[in-house]
């Protein structure tokens, strides 16, 4: 049986065929798997910076039912690339051999030097992924990424950015992480944060089992944008209302969907746009003020690589 995804409203932007499938199958994915706003886990204490320039209305609007706030992963919310630290717990479990790792770590080294994403490091990325876990079982990897979690994950996770979906969360908003990881990997990262649930990219499984095969594309750059897109459609979000947080340029899509969107360790490409467009700024690799308007107090404060790259993750059928 194939997930079904009829409750979806026609799209407004360009986007390729995959785009859009990768989008509604993580919609999709993310709505079985989310929780409840009062399910959401109190975040530590954390700094505040007041606003700069200028006072800003509250932000977020407590009790606004109709926004929510979607957040990329890497680089925004934890500090490095969450597919890198997943590798590494599952070469520690013998997963696969020491080049594959060796892999693994230039991709992170990549993404630390050139501070960037392209089309055949993404591809690449997603074949060493998906061969790795064909064959296993879903239940399987949701069980270690538990551990990996605690072991490599917990600890990188950027104050100041977890304080900003805290504030959203305690004004009664839905939160969701929306990144090209492994949807498994992303929802259970949501979950020790409190979130209310993962948009990620979704591989196949038939059985319980991955093929090996992704459904559609991974979750990068308009395949993003069409997931946020696909999941207001059918939780019945008005995005003028939402906001957005990435870090990377290949979100602008994601960002520019949004009624709020937020610069977070912003790459040079998105530093830029954001300037021009007039989008909060927030740096927390450094501890600098915001460039343009800080993220209201409301919001609190306070991640190298942006490895937003392809993976693996849920979409289930029955032979």
């Amino acid at each position: 049986m194939r997930l079904s995804w009829e409750w979806l409203t026609p799209r407004r932007r360009p986007a390729t065929a995959r785009s859009v499938l990768a989008g509604e199958a993580s919609a999709e994915a993310a709505r079985k798997t989310s929780q409840a706003p009062e399910e959401a886990l109190e975040a530590g204490a954390t700094e505040v910076t007041p606003a700069e320039e200028k006072p800003e209305p509250e932000f977020p609007v407590a009790g606004d039912e109709r926004a929510a706030a979607f957040f990329d992963l890497d680089n925004t919310v934890m500090q490095g690339a969450s597919l890198f630290h997943f590798g590494r717990g599952l070469y520690k479990r013998k997963f696969f051999e020491r080049r594959e790792l060796t892999r693994f770590a230039w991709q992170q080294a990549y993404f630390r030097i050139a501070g960037t994403e392209d089309a055949g490091h993404i591809q690449d990325v997603r074949e060493s992924a998906l061969s790795i876990v064909k064959g296993h079982r879903v239940a399987e990897l949701m069980s270690i990424g538990e551990e990996i979690y605690d072991e490599y994950l917990a600890g990188r996770i950027w104050s100041g950015t977890r304080a900003l979906a805290q504030a959203h969360l305690d004004a009664g908003q839905r939160v969701w992480l929306v990144t090209a990881a492994p949807v498994e990997t992303a929802t259970i990262i949501a979950r020790r944060l409190g979130l209310t649930g993962a948009l990620g990219t979704v591989a196949e499984s038939v059985g319980g089992v991955y093929t090996g095969r992704l459904v559609g594309e991974p979750l990068h750059g308009p395949a993003k944008a069409e997931a946020v897109r696909a999941l207001a459609a059918a939780e019945g979000l008005d995005l003028d209302r939402c906001a957005a947080y990435s870090d990377s340029h290949n979100d602008i899509p994601m960002l520019s969907l949004v009624g709020h969107p937020y610069a977070i360790n912003p790459d040079t490409k998105l530093r830029k746009h954001a300037r021009e467009q007039d989008w909060r700024l927030r740096d927390y690799r450094t501890g600098r003020k915001a460039v343009k308007i800080g993220i209201p107090a409301a919001a609190g404060v306070g991640a190298l690589a942006g490895g937003t790259a392809a993976a693996v993750a849920i979409h289930r059928r029955r032979s």
